[in-house]
C-alpha cells in the first residue's frame, strides 16, 4: 500500500495519479462545489481510503445517501460500465467492489446508536449559541452554571437546567449582590427557549450515559478503521442544533486528545458537511474558538475537512488553514458568484496548462479542480482530476441492512438505555420538599402555641396586654440577623418557607411545584 490515498487522476489524458499524503492528510482539507457537482462522491472516497488504511472517519450523512458505505458496490448497477471505463482511464487497475466498516450515530435513537452529552459538557459558550441568547441572557446562564459548580449540582439533561434557573430566580437578590444584575425576564426568555429546542428534539441530545470519545476510534480485526456515520436527515431541520452539536464533538476531541505532533497518519479525520452552518451569524467570539481548534487540532492528530457548496462560506482565517482542496464546479450566474470564482481560484498554486478561473467553472460531474500537499508541506500545482469511482454502494440502504448492522456493532447495546442519575433537578426537588416540611412544622408549631395561648387567656390565668390592641398595627417581627450570612444553597429553600406562613400560601407555593415537577 501506498502512503498516499488515490484520489483520481489529473494531467494530459488524467494519467497522472493525484494522491492525499497520509503524513499531511491532518493539515486539514476543503471540499466545495455546486449541488450536484460530485462532492458527496468525494466525501465517500476519501472515507474508504482512510478507513483502507486504518484510519477511523468520523462524517455526518445530510441526505443519506453516505451509508451506502456500509454495503459494496455491485456489478449490475446503472453506472458499473461507467465506472470501469473512468477506472481504466485514470489508471486505477486493480479497482473493485467493498464495503466498509461502519458505526451508526443517530441523535434521536432511530437511524443509530444514541449520541448524547451532558449540559456541563456542552458549556455556556456553544449553549447559548444554541439557543440564540443575547448578552445579557448569556450572562444570565454563565451565572447559573457558576452557581450549580459552586453548589455541587451535576447539569445532566435539560430538566436539570430547567430546575437550576427557577433556583436562580428563586434566589436572585442574594446571587445578583456577587454576580450581577438577574433579570427575570433574562431567565423567561432562556426557559423559553429550551422549550423550543425541547420541542425540536434538543432534549435527545443531553443526558447519559454520554458519548466516550474513544468509541469514535474503533477499528475492526482487520485493521481497517470504523466510518462513524451520523444520520443527519432528520437532525438538518434544525440546522442551528446539527452545527453546535458538531462544534462541540469538535471542541471535545481538541480538549481531550493528547499532543502527537507529526504523525505517520491521521489518528481521525472528521468532515464537516454542510460548513457553512457553523459560520452563519456566528458570534466573533465562537468563530475565533473554530479558528483556534482548526489551528492546533492537527498537532493532536485530527485532520478536519470542511465541505460547502462555495470556499467564501469558511471565514478567510480558517481558509488559509486548509492545505487540500478539492474544489468541484461552482456556477457563475451572478456579479457575487463571479467575485467568488475568482477568489475561489486565487487559492491555487497557478498551472501553465489551463486557467484555473475556467477550469473551475467547466468541470463536469465527477471531475474536480485539485490541489494536495506534497512533500515537505508545499502546496500542488492545481490539476484537473477525474475523481474515482468508490467501491461501496452509491447511494442509502434500506432500514433492515442498517437494522441488521447495527446488532453487530460492536457498541450494540451500549448507548441505548437512558441513565437518569441524581442531578440538579432531583437535588432541588429534595430541597423543595424539604422547606415545604419546614414550614408545615413551623406553621403547625405556631398554631398551636397560639391555640394554648388562647385557652390560657379564656381561662383567665394570664392577661397579654396585646391582645387589646387589634385596631393597631401588629408588632414588627424581628428577624435574625444571622439570615444576612445565609448561604446560596440554603436561599432557595428560605424563599419557600417565606411563603408558608399561611394555609393559602402554602397552597400557592405546591402550585408552582406541581407545574414544575409534574410528569418528570
Amino acid at each position: 500500500m501506498s502512503d498516499g490515498i488515490f484520489i483520481g487522476g489529473g494531467g494530459e489524458g488524467y494519467g497522472t495519479p493525484q494522491d492525499l499524503l497520509l503524513g499531511y492528510a491532518n493539515r486539514h482539507g476543503l471540499i466545495a462545489g455546486a449541488t450536484g457537482t460530485g462532492k458527496t462522491v468525494t466525501l465517500q472516497i476519501l472515507a474508504e481510503g482512510f478507513s483502507a488504511r486504518g484510519v477511523p472517519v468520523f462524517l455526518s450523512d445530510v441526505k443519506g445517501d453516505l451509508a451506502g458505505l456500509a454495503q459494496a458496490g455491485r456489478a449490475d448497477h446503472k453506472l458499473h460500465e461507467a465506472f470501469l471505463a473512468r477506472a481504466a482511464t485514470i489508471g486505477l487497475h486493480d479497482f473493485s467492489y467493498g464495503a466498509c466498516p461502519v458505526t451508526f450515530w443517530d441523535l434521536f435513537g432511530q437511524k443509530g446508536h444514541p449520541v448524547r452529552t451532558t449540559v456541563s459538557e456542552m458549556g455556556p459558550l456553544l449553549l447559548a449559541r444554541l439557543l440564540e441568547l443575547t448578552e445579557a441572557q448569556e450572562g444570565v446562564l454563565n451565572i447559573a452554571f457558576r452557581v450549580a459548580d459552586e453548589e455541587e449540582m451535576a447539569l445532566l439533561d435539560l430538566k436539570d437546567l430547567q430546575a437550576l434557573l427557577v433556583f436562580v430566580g428563586e434566589a436572585r437578590a442574594e446571587l445578583g449582590l456577587r454576580y450581577g444584575n438577574i433579570s427575570t425576564a433574562s431567565i423567561g426568555a432562556i426557559q423559553r427557549r429550551l422549550l423550543v429546542l425541547e420541542g425540536q428534539g434538543g432534549d435527545k441530545l443531553f443526558g447519559e450515559p454520554a458519548l466516550e470519545l474513544a468509541d469514535l476510534f474503533l477499528t475492526d480485526a482487520a485493521g481497517r478503521g470504523r466510518v462513524n456515520i451520523l444520520a443527519a436527515d432528520q437532525l438538518m431541520q434544525s440546522p442551528r442544533l446539527y452545527a453546535t452539536f458538531l462544534l462541540w464533538l469538535l471542541s471535545e476531541l481538541f480538549e481531550e486528545l493528547p499532543e502527537v505532533g507529526d504523525p505517520d497518519k491521521p489518528r481521525l479525520v472528521f468532515f464537516f458537511d454542510e460548513a457553512h452552518l457553523l459560520f452563519e451569524d456566528a458570534p466573533k467570539a465562537l468563530v475565533d474558538k473554530v479558528e483556534q481548534v482548526a489551528r492546533l487540532i492537527r498537532s493532536k492528530g485530527v485532520g478536519v475537512y470542511f465541505v460547502t457548496q462555495n470556499p467564501a462560506d469558511v471565514p478567510e482565517d480558517i481558509l488559509g488553514q486548509l492545505g487540500n482542496r478539492v474544489q468541484h464546479a461552482l456556477r457563475a450566474f451572478t456579479a457575487k458568484d463571479r467575485r467568488d470564482l475568482k477568489q475561489a481560484a486565487m487559492n491555487y498554486r497557478d498551472n501553465p496548462r489551463f486557467d484555473i478561473e475556467d477550469a473551475i467553472r467547466e468541470v463536469g460531474v465527477g471531475e474536480a479542480v485539485t490541489s494536495l500537499l506534497e512533500r515537505k508541506g508545499i502546496p500542488g500545482v492545481a490539476e484537473r482530476t477525474l475523481i474515482r469511482p468508490p467501491s461501496s454502494q452509491l447511494g442509502p440502504i434500506d432500514d433492515a441492512t442498517r437494522a441488521a448492522l447495527m446488532g453487530m456493532s460492536p457498541l450494540a447495546g451500549k448507548y441505548e438505555r437512558v441513565i437518569d442519575r441524581e442531578s440538579a433537578f432531583e437535588i432541588l426537588q429534595a430541597r423543595a420538599a424539604a422547606a415545604a416540611r419546614e414550614a408545615e412544622q413551623a406553621e403547625r408549631a405556631e398554631a398551636e402555641a397560639e391555640a394554648a395561648a388562647e385557652r390560657e387567656f379564656t381561662a383567665a390565668r394570664r392577661y397579654s396586654g396585646t391582645r387589646v390592641s387589634r385596631s393597631t398595627s401588629q408588632p414588627a417581627r424581628r428577624s435574625s440577623s444571622s439570615s444576612r450570612s445565609d448561604s446560596v444553597g440554603t436561599a432557595f429553600a428560605k424563599s419557600f418557607a417565606r411563603q408558608l406562613g399561611t394555609q393559602s400560601g402554602r397552597a400557592v407555593v405546591r402550585g408552582i411545584l406541581g407545574g414544575l415537577f409534574r410528569g418528570r
